[in-house]
C-alpha cells in the first residue's frame, strides 16, 4: 500500500513503504532477537559454579589435613608433660601393673595419639585430595570444551545474523527507491538481487543456528552426566574422608580406654606394699613399742657429776611476810659441784630444769636442825629477777621426818663453807655451823671480809653439845640417803 503526498503545483506522487523483512507476517524473524551465547554462557557459569564447589571441598580437606597436623605437634607437647624417667620414679614399684607402668603406658598411647594424627593428615593428603584434584582439573577441562564448541559457534551464528541484518536493511532502502525512481536504478541494486542475497545468507544463518542448537542440546544431555559424575566423585571422596576421620577417632578411644584401663588396673594397696617391703629397713614397725627416758642413753649419763648427793621434797619457809601460806613445797638438789638448787618439782617433761633458787654451798653457812626443821643462809646465784632483788638470806626448810632433816644437814655441811680460794661468791665465813639450841634453830653468825657480825663461831665439833652429837650420826661426804618415802 502506497501514501500519497501532494505538493502545491505538482502531481501527486505515491512512495513505496518499507518493509522490515520479506517473510510473511505468522512465520519467525529472520534475525532473531535473542542471544546465542545466552545458553553457553549460563552453562558455563553453572561450570564455574561447580568448580568453586569443588575448590571449598579441597580447602575443607586441606584445612583438616593441617589442622592434624597441628594436632599431631601439640600431642608432642602432651607427651612430654610426662617426665621420663619419673621424678622419684624409684618410689614406684617397675613391674607390671604399677603405677611407674601406668605412666609408661600414658606415654606410648600419647605417641599413638600423635601418629594417628600424622597417618590422617598423610592419608587425607595423599588419597582424599587428590581425588578432588583430578575432579578440579575434568571441571576446568569441560569449560573450556564449552568455550570451543557451544561458545565458538555462537559467535558464529551471531556474525551471519549480523550479515543477514545488512542485507535485509539494503533490501528495504532499494524497494523504496525503486518507487520513486520508477524502476529505473543499477543492476546490482535490483531488489531481486538483493533479495536472493538476503536468502543466501538467511539459509547459512539458520545452518550456523540449527548447528549451535544441536551443539548446545548435546552440551544440555551431557550436562547431566557430567553433574552426576561430580557428584559421584564427591561422595567417593567424603566417603574416604570420613573413612580416615572416624578411623582415627575409633583409633583415639581405644588409646584413651587403654590408659583407663591400666590405671583401673592398679590394686589400691599394690604400690605401699611394694615400697614397704622395699623400704622395711627404714619404715617404722607399728608393733615396735614405743620410746622411754628409762630405755635411752645419751654421752656423760652417767658420769660422777651429774648424780645428786641427796634430792628430795623440801618444804621452805615463804620470805614474804604478807604470805598467808607459810611453806611452799618444792624439789631440792645438793650436786657433787656443791650446789643447792630449787625447782619447783622433779617433772622433767613439762619443765625445763631452770632452779628457781641456786645456793653455792662453800659460800653458805648451815643452822643445827631443830627436829625437821634447818636453816641455810647463802646468796642467790641463779641470776634469776628473785636473785638480784634478795641478795643473800637465810632460808628456813622443813624436812618430812627429823631423820630427813639431819640427813640434809651431814650432806650441806659437808660441803658448807669449804670454798677454795677464789670461790664462787668471794667470801669465807668463819664457820659453817652456828650454835643452836636442841629445841629452836639459833639465829646464823656469818663473818664475811674479815668483819665479824654477832659471835664468831667456833669448829663445828665444839659447837654441837654432846648429847647432840650422841643423838645424831654424821653422814659422810657425798653418801646419799633415803628422804621420807625412799627419795634420794
Amino acid at each position: 500500500m502506497a501514501e500519497t503526498t501532494v505538493s502545491p503545483g505538482s502531481h501527486p506522487v505515491t512512495m513505496p513503504l518499507r518493509q522490515a523483512s520479506g517473510v510473511s507476517t505468522g512465520s519467525d524473524q529472520a534475525v532473531p532477537t535473542s542471544d546465542p551465547k545466552d545458553t553457553s554462557e549460563l552453562l558455563a557459569e553453572r561450570l564455574q559454579a561447580w568448580k568453586h564447589a569443588v575448590g571449598y571441598l579441597e580447602d575443607y580437606v586441606s584445612a583438616t589435613e593441617k589442622v592434624e597436623k597441628a594436632h599431631a605437634k601439640e600431642y608432642e607437647k602432651v607427651l612430654k608433660s610426662i617426665q621420663n624417667p619419673l621424678r622419684e620414679g624409684h618410689h614406684f614399684d617397675q613391674n607390671l601393673g604399677g603405677v611407674a607402668n601406668l605412666f609408661e603406658n600414658m606415654r606410648q598411647n600419647t605417641q599413638g595419639l600423635a601418629n594417628t594424627h600424622l597417618e590422617t593428615e598423610k592419608n587425607l593428603k595423599g588419597s582424599v585430595l587428590p581425588i578432588l584434584e583430578r575432579l578440579h582439573k575434568e571441571i576446568k577441562n569441560k569449560a573450556k570444551e564449552l568455550a570451543s564448541g557451544a561458545a565458538k559457534s555462537a559467535k558464529e551464528v551471531e556474525k551471519a545474523r549480523n550479515s543477514t541484518q545488512k542485507h535485509i536493511e539494503m533490501l528495504g532502502q532499494h524497494t523504496a527507491s525503486f518507487e520513486s525512481t520508477g524502476g529505473k536504478m543499477h543492476a546490482e541494486q535490483d531488489p531481486y538481487v538483493i533479495r536472493r542475497g538476503v536468502l543466501h545468507r538467511l539459509s547459512q544463518q539458520v545452518m550456523f543456528e540449527n548447528n549451535h542448537r544441536h551443539d548446545v542440546i548435546s552440551v544440555q544431555n551431557n550436562f547431566a552426566q557430567f553433574e552426576a559424575h561430580i557428584l559421584e566423585v564427591i561422595q567417593q571422596a567424603l566417603m574416604s574422608f570420613n573413612q580416615f576421620v572416624t578411623g582415627q577417632a575409633q583409633r583415639q578411644q581405644e588409646l584413651y580406654s587403654d590408659m583407663l584401663a591400666s590405671a583401673v588396673s592398679i590394686p589400691p594397696d599394690f604400690e605401699w606394699t611394694r615400697f614397704s617391703g622395699r623400704n622395711s629397713h627404714i619404715l617404722i614397725d607399728p608393733s615396735s613399742p614405743d620410746r622411754t627416758v628409762e630405755g635411752t642413753s645419751f654421752a656423760n649419763q652417767e658420769h660422777k657429776s651429774t648424780k645428786a648427793v641427796i634430792e628430795g621434797t623440801l618444804e621452805r619457809k615463804s620470805r614474804n611476810k604478807l604470805s598467808f601460806s607459810g611453806y611452799s613445797t618444792g624439789y631440792y638438789v645438793v650436786t657433787p659441784s656443791k650446789f643447792l638448787h630449787e625447782f619447783k618439782d622433779n617433772d622433767n617433761l613439762r619443765h625445763d630444769a631452770t632452779p628457781e633458787l641456786t645456793i653455792f654451798l662453800p659460800d653458805a653457812t648451815i643452822g643445827t636442825p631443830s627436829g625437821e626443821k634447818f636453816n641455810v643462809k647463802g646468796k642467790d646465784v641463779s641470776k634469776g629477777i628473785g636473785s638480784k632483788l634478795s641478795g643473800s638470806s637465810e632460808v628456813q626448810f622443813k624436812a618430812h621426818t627429823a631423820a630427813d632433816a639431819q640427813n640434809w644437814f651431814d650432806v650441806i655441811r659437808s660441803v658448807v663453807g669449804s670454798a677454795p680460794s677464789g670461790s664462787y661468791s668471794g667470801s669465807t665465813p668463819t664457820s659453817p655451823i652456828s650454835p643452836v639450841d636442841t629445841k629452836t634453830p639459833a639465829p646464823l653468825q656469818t663473818q664475811l671480809s674479815g668483819v665479824t657480825t654477832g659471835q664468831t663461831i667456833a669448829s663445828p665439833a665444839t659447837a654441837t653439845p654432846v648429847s647432840a652429837v650422841g643423838k645424831t650420826a654424821t653422814a659422810p661426804v657425798g653418801a646419799e640417803k633415803p628422804i621420807g618415802e625412799g627419795k634420794v
